[in-house]
């Protein structure tokens, strides 16, 4: 059953993407967020306290979008078995990215090649946290294609490894640690002791799934230009751990092996500017032509990934 529902979610996200319409469970996810914070910052001060009602926040909002998940799936399920498949199909398709991630980047790549440098801007402060604003097409260029390693991992390959491991509740669970590293999981001032918990719990739930988006990303390479698989490979072995998350650099060293591109470098966030180590410094400056090369690499690497979780599902017998 569970290949099924992986196979039926899989060709809704291609289809349909992330529709606007749809009631997304990560924007239910985003508002609890929100308002756990806020109650729990009005009780007390302090780093001490602030870590540990950020722990609370963390640990209780994952283990309850789990649970509450598994709860809906069953009472489905005990209606009838059809609407317990509908139920399970509809949740697992908002645990993947592929169409939305694509179309998102495809926007901002068409805007590049149109020339046009402020609407590429305007698309690309979208999908990054990053300032847009003084962006040439070379950092804009850059910014798509990390965000497409990265986002592949977190978007795509992350979810569909919980989906075939232990299926729909476990993908949510995961969806809600992705969505708290997002709102909370920061090292500002506001955020350092408050959103520890949630940083380290990203840092772990990804630890697997990006390595295994690396390695996705590399055999990728092979379908498109197979002599990069080798410097895809060797820029993530020796690059994978230079960027300051212990996960993003997996992904992002080995597209920049993948394409021959050198990514990292200076962003600015909120007018403060932060330096990067490079991954592939020895490789020339992003392109358009690269950002179009990244999303082709995130289109096979995603298909890879689900042929991937389907063989592991039958593999390991859980239908």
């Amino acid at each position: 059953m569970r290949s099924r529902v992986l196979a039926a979610a899989y060709l809704l996200d291609c289809l349909a993407g992330d529709p606007e319409w749809f009631p997304h469970p990560v924007r239910l996810i985003g508002k609890c967020i929100h308002q756990g914070e806020k109650s729990l910052r009005r009780i007390g001060p302090g780093p001490w306290y602030d870590f540990t009602a950020g722990s609370l926040l963390a640990g209780g909002l994952t283990v309850s979008s789990g649970l509450f998940t598994y709860w809906v799936l069953r009472q489905a399920y005990r209606k009838h078995r059809s609407l317990g498949m509908c139920a399970d199909i509809s949740l697992a398709w908002t645990c993947l990215a592929t169409r939305s991630l694509l179309e998102e980047a495809s926007n901002v790549i068409d805007a590049l090649e149109a020339g046009d440098l402020t609407q590429a801007r305007s698309r690309v402060s979208r999908i990054v946290g990053r300032d847009t604003q003084n962006l040439d097409a070379t950092e804009i260029s850059r910014a798509v294609i990390e965000t497409l390693a990265e986002s592949l991992c977190d978007g795509i390959i992350a979810p569909m490894f919980y989906l075939a491991l232990c299926g729909v509740p476990t993908a949510m669970a995961y969806k809600t640690i992705n969505t708290l590293d997002s709102m909370i999981g920061h090292r500002d001032d506001r955020y350092i002791y408050f959103g520890r918990a949630a940083a380290r719990l990203d840092d772990i739930a990804n630890f697997l799934p990006s390595r295994l988006t690396a390695l996705l990303i590399g055999v990728s390479s092979l379908f498109m230009q197979p002599q990069t698989l080798h410097s895809s490979l060797t820029t993530w072995l020796r690059d994978g751990g230079k960027h300051a998350s212990p996960n993003a650099g997996q992904s992002e060293s080995a597209m920049a092996g993948a394409l021959q591109v050198c990514l990292g470098g200076t962003n600015t966030y909120c007018g403060e500017a932060a330096s990067t180590n490079y991954l592939g410094a020895e490789f020339k400056p992003p392109s358009i032509p690269a950002a179009r090369s990244a999303m082709r690499l995130t289109a096979i690497a995603s298909l890879l990934g689900f042929a991937a979780a389907c063989v592991f599902i039958h593999a390991s017998k859980h239908d």
